[in-house]
């Protein structure tokens, strides 16, 4: 199991670091067993960082390493990087009747699943991916109650 570690780098929002950490643990194993491939990096890790930004932050990375300056949800580098935006999820936790930490855990999971191989580029495929993402998050979230 790779050494996972999260962190809160933004200071408007509080987020439950502990929480989260469990969630992290927890889906840990079922994202393993969702990777698409035995070479999916997920599967090769030793450490897997998570950190929890604000939408500058995340805009100015979208920007850079992907050429949008938009803010996003979840950016996910194979070198097992996980960048979250907590403005994000605040905001799209309040659309769809979600708490900034259920939404932070869903967008955790989307990182892990992007590490599995997963790719949301395409609908048929983001569709499958959000299906198994929301399954994982259910069953996780289940179990720590």
């Amino acid at each position: 199991m790779p050494a996972l570690k999260l962190y809160n780098r933004q200071r408007q929002h509080k987020p439950s670091l502990p929480w989260l950490r469990r969630v992290i643990k927890a889906a840990l194993p079922l994202c393993e067993a969702e990777a698409k491939s035995s070479k999916a990096p997920l599967l090769n890790l030793d450490e897997i960082e998570f950190t929890i930004i604000s939408d500058p932050e995340i805009s100015r990375v979208h920007a850079e390493f992907l050429e949008d300056p938009t803010p996003t949800d979840v950016i996910t580098f194979h070198h097992g990087e996980i960048l979250v935006s907590a403005d994000t999820a605040v905001r799209q936790g309040a659309e769809h009747g979600q708490t900034l930490d259920q939404e932070l855990a869903l967008y955790l999971i989307h990182g892990l699943m992007h590490l599995g191989g997963w790719e949301d580029d395409e609908e048929s495929e983001a569709k499958e991916m959000t299906q198994r993402q929301e399954r994982i998050l259910k069953s996780v979230t289940t179990q720590l109650l």
